[in-house]
């Protein structure tokens, strides 16, 4: 597609009509007023009330956001769990015209300190139970001139050194639950979210309203959305917005369902409100997928799932993962995308022409990371940056432009090499087959290269992960005297199968896929492997640990 822009014949569309974000939940509440909103308290209790309850609150808490005296323009951090409360401030603070700062709660304080001084709010909404996250760091907080606490209880209970300081729900009670909407220019942010500064410091991606409006329609599309669904937002919503899910939601009308607090280490939660709500869409990764399917496969009594679509990204989803949820009824569908894409770039939906493929064949199709949807452009370049034959042989980088595709980092000096025509450039390395689906072979800083040749980390990952005692593995190049670099290979077992499962089993299990130099030399078993604040298994920790591993075996 060329980048000239021409004018045709002038139409007699509203084109003027801005797509606004508010736009979703005012809708919600005018077409389908009584679909509940069910949203977990952290006492393990729910608490439900119906999309037109919820467009009063939101209208309440634009009304009190503007007592306080913000301005369209003016950024606001959240530091809140997947709550209702954390949608209401989605709703209210982008309707108003201010940009909601999505302050991840998994960096370290430094990275928060800084996330928050670079994107300068003015005012931050706290949960009580996150307050020992942000006293630390208050005092060198440069831009907030206040805090807004998020709790169950009286104001007069809450212990907290933040000064000024207000209660969530008390603030709300006091307003009125009518609000005159702004019409917004649509390319004006509606929120922003840092990367997690696995390399050098977080780099900021402010979305506009027209970007996440595009998106929220596309993602509804293309995965077949609509009225009859239940949503399940398991995405952080302060990473990329939860992928977008609620929106997506509003838009068509879904139930949504918010799961609060969780943690990797105690999923069965999750898995009990997909049961209970009886849940048909969301979306997660691996690292928290994987502990579900354990938990599922542990109850007494296997639960059915009917139509459910869990959409997989961040990592490339074991076969063996995919595999054990359809057991149960339920489809994984591997998407992939990045802070930068919004987050949704491509989804793997298998095609009518695949339905008479050998049933193999179409199982490992789906590990491929998808069609690219519908408005984007995905090319392959090669390090001469020549856009490469989708032949599914010729490798290169990732590139993508679109309507919701980041064209450049907020107030960063990194962005003359992150960026190439018009394209963010992923750092992913990958093809496109002549199905027209993306296949990442890697990251480029995670690539193992080998003897002049290269090894495909996630392969040899998803690999090991097929094993049945296997919970999971990762792969990293580790520094070696002779080949420059050679596999290590971390893995987690099954606690049953701890102490019964040996190097050769794993290798034994995997050899047939790979040829013999592929291998790793050495499988270490570990109780746990480093991950990023998203859920990624962390190849950085991974290379520091393990950095002189070969040069003194």
């Amino acid at each position: 597609m060329t980048d000239q822009l021409i004018k045709g014949f002038a139409s007699t569309s509203g084109d003027d009509y801005q797509l606004n974000t508010v736009s979703f939940i005012r809708g919600a509440a005018i077409t389908y007023p009584e679909v509940e909103i069910a949203s977990r308290r952290l006492d393990g209790t729910m608490f439900r009330y119906t999309y037109r309850d919820a467009y009063r609150r939101i209208q309440q808490l634009a009304n009190a956001l503007t007592t306080l005296g913000i301005k369209p323009g003016d950024r606001v951090g959240v530091m809140e769990w997947n709550t209702h409360r954390y949608w209401e401030l989605y709703q209210a603070i982008s309707g108003i015209g201010a940009v909601l700062l999505q302050v991840n709660l998994r960096i370290s304080g430094d990275d928060k300190i800084y996330v928050v001084n670079h994107s300068k709010p003015v005012l931050m909404v706290v949960n009580e139970s996150l307050l020992p996250l942000i006293e630390p760091i208050a005092d060198r907080l440069t831009t907030v001139k206040g805090y807004i606490v998020i709790t169950d209880n009286a104001m007069d209970q809450v212990s907290t050194r933040l000064n000024p300081v207000c209660s969530y729900e008390d603030m709300l009670a006091v307003e009125k639950p009518v609000y005159d909407w702004p019409m917004i220019d649509e390319t004006s942010a509606y929120a922003a979210c840092y990367t997690t500064g696995t390399t050098g410091k977080p780099k900021g991606v402010y979305y506009s309203h027209r970007c996440i409006y595009l998106h929220t329609i596309t993602m509804a599309m293309t995965l077949s959305m609509s009225n009859r669904d239940v949503i399940l937002q398991i995405v952080p919503m302060f990473h990329c917005h939860g992928w977008g899910l609620f929106f997506s939601a509003c838009a068509i009308g879904a139930k949504l369902v918010f799961p609060g607090m969780y943690t990797a280490e105690k999923l069965d939660g999750l898995v009990d409100l997909m049961i209970s709500e009886k849940v048909t869409v969301t979306a997660g990764a691996p690292a928290i997928f994987l502990p579900m399917l354990h938990y599922l496969r542990s109850l007494p009594d296997k639960p059915k799932f009917n139509n459910l679509r869990m959409l997989s990204g961040a990592t490339e989803p074991p076969l063996a993962m995919m595999k054990g949820f359809s057991e149960f009824g339920a489809d994984v569908v591997h998407v992939y995308g990045a802070t930068e894409t919004t987050p949704l770039a491509t989804v793997n939906l298998p095609k009518l022409s695949m339905a008479d493929w050998p049933e193999e064949n179409r199982w490992d199709f789906r590990k491929r990371q998808g069609l690219t949807l519908c408005g984007l452009e995905i090319k392959i370049v090669d390090a001469e940056r020549n856009e490469l034959p989708r032949d599914g042989e010729s490798a290169g980088e990732i590139l993508i432009r679109g309507p919701w595709i980041t064209r450049s980092y907020y107030n960063d000096t990194r962005n003359e090499g992150a960026f190439m025509d018009g394209y963010w450039r992923s750092g992913d390395a990958g093809y496109i087959d002549r199905n027209g689906y993306l296949k990442v072979s890697d990251r480029f800083k995670d690539i193992i290269k080998s003897g002049g040749e290269w090894i495909s980390s996630i392969d040899l990952e998803n690999a090991i992960m097929a094993h049945p005692a296997v919970i999971e593995a990762a792969v990293a190049g580790i520094e070696h005297p002779k080949w420059q670099e050679r596999p290590l290979a971390l893995v987690v077992i099954r606690k049953d199968m701890k102490g019964s499962i040996t190097q050769s089993d794993i290798l034994g299990f995997i050899s047939p896929k790979f040829a013999k130099w592929q291998l790793p030399d050495k499988v270490l078993f570990v109780d746990e492997i480093p991950k990023t604040s998203v859920g990624k298994f962390s190849k950085k920790d991974v290379r520091a640990k393990y950095k002189d591993f070969y040069r003194e075996s």
